[in-house]
């Protein structure tokens, strides 16, 4: 739906609504890394008729990479937001005042999110970049049963770095709340002893990192900068696979650390011994702190993620409102995060109140897709195919462990994935009674927890069914 007609031309509320609208949509098109990196930090100006927007960037190098890589796609989304052609015009932020604070009377103001310190971090001369978002925190973070044993275990870190835990390796699905940890261990420490040096890195940066040291032949540096550190905060570890010489560096690196007694925090996709192509060294080192899970959020946990982020956007969330998303949106705290932002531009955009109504209308196409995609029988059908039985043993009376074990598995998910209650479930199971599915529901969601391969099995279906 285009912006025009919703705020008068000059309204300050237009152009607002516009880039924040856009920035949404960035956020959840583009990975949590790159969005933070590039998008985050931006600043904007719009015209008073809405037909440029000027977007203000730090610095030349970024002003380029944002033009090469970005702009093309800005601009799309502006002007199917708007309705109409859009110029985006880049500019380097001017240096004698902040973005933020830089006025025109051509033009509305646009305050975006709070910027990173890793943005901060590049115009303070001499300053040590530790990279880290000084939004995820400790407070930020709503605390459930899913991350309960994660949380206990980052801040035991966070307050005692170098003594337990180490390393501490985090695992789970995308968008649980891995990084938001990892950067919550990384502000409590600076917070208490803020000249420790913390580093917060994905794991694509390290590799980088090493091939530059190799092309300028600058390892004395490189080892300098890896291995003087009190804190090593490295998200998905994954993306080592097949990288001899960056597994090496990591290696010496891990080593020089852990003799020092620093701290290295890690978050992966899988626990330790699923992650392939790793050297068998690295996985014993992964392997000798403590590895904990992110679990998807239950629903409780997903209402107070919703009420509590969009307290923080100035808005309240009525609870019956937080409820009907939390039952539709039940994957991870990203996709809660991305409905949530769509709601609140629907409701903005249509100057309505926040309803039950209007996030059904928000979200007709998540809803859409989710329902097409996900139902009993594409879940029976798709644990069959993975645990290698028939999909007819799914209906069938026969009870081996290795039909038996898969229709538990496959009414777990039946439960956790779609609205069908209890009966209904066991209906489609061969007329089972409901008190069988439930027997099956609260058995796999107590196994889940004590068992990492039925946990990482139960993520891989779960991923393979919401596509």
């Amino acid at each position: 739906m285009g912006l025009a007609g919703l705020a008068a031309k000059g309204s300050p509320s237009a152009g607002i609504g516009l880039w924040k609208a856009c920035l949404d949509q960035l956020a959840q098109e583009l990975p949590e890394q790159q969005f933070n990196t590039w998008i985050k930090p931006l600043s904007a100006h719009v015209a008073e008729d809405l037909s440029r927007v000027t977007v203000l960037v730090g610095n030349r190098f970024k002003l380029d990479w944002i033009r090469a890589q970005y702009a093309g796609r800005i601009t799309a989304l502006l002007e199917t937001l708007y309705g109409q052609p859009i110029q985006l015009e880049l500019a380097l932020a001017p240096k004698e005042t902040p973005a933020r604070s830089f006025s025109n009377t051509m033009v509305s103001e646009i305050v975006v999110l709070p910027e990173s310190s890793a943005a901060a971090d590049d115009g303070a001369a001499g300053a040590f970049k530790n990279r880290l978002n000084t939004a995820l925190t400790f407070d930020t973070l709503v605390e459930g049963t899913a991350n309960r044993m994660a949380r206990a275990a980052a801040m035991h870190v966070a307050g005692s770095p170098g003594q337990l835990y180490n390393p501490l390796f985090i695992y789970g699905g995308v968008g649980l709340g891995k990084t938001h940890l990892m950067h919550a261990v990384g502000n409590k420490l600076l917070l208490d002893r803020p000249d420790a040096k913390v580093l917060y890195i994905h794991a694509e940066q390290f590799v980088s990192d090493v091939v530059k040291a190799y092309q300028r032949k600058t390892f004395d540096q490189f080892k300098e900068h890896y291995h003087s550190l009190d804190l090593l905060l490295i998200d998905d570890v994954q993306f080592f696979a097949n990288k001899d010489r960056t597994q090496e560096e990591f290696f010496n690196a891990f080593e020089a650390l852990l003799a020092k007694k620093s701290h290295i925090v890690m978050t992966s996709d899988t626990y330790p011994k699923g992650l392939p192509y790793i050297h068998e060294r690295l996985i014993s080192r992964f392997d000798a702190g403590l590895t904990v899970a992110i679990e998807p959020p239950e629903l409780e946990m997903r209402v107070a993620i919703l009420i509590s982020k969009s307290r923080s956007e100035g808005t309240e969330m009525p609870e019956e409102v937080a409820f009907f998303v939390a039952k539709n949106v039940r994957s991870n705290v990203r996709e809660l995060e991305g409905a949530l932002r769509k709601i609140l531009a629907y409701s903005r955009f249509n100057q309505k109140e926040i309803s039950i109504q209007l996030a059904r209308d928000a979200l007709r196409d998540l809803l859409s897709i989710q329902n097409r995609q996900i139902s009993v029988e594409n879940i029976q059908k798709t644990v069959a195919d993975y645990y290698k039985i028939k999909v007819a043993d799914m209906y069938s009376k026969k009870r081996p462990a290795s039909i038996a074990r898969p229709r538990q598995i496959a009414m777990y998910l039946a439960k956790e994935l779609t609205q069908k209650s209890l009966p209904e479930i066991g209906e489609l199971f061969g007329g089972r009674d409901h008190t069988t599915v439930l027997h099956a529901v609260r058995k796999m969601a107590a196994e889940r927890q004590q068992m990492t391969e039925l946990n990482q099995q139960l993520h891989v279906l779960e991923q393979t069914l919401k596509g």
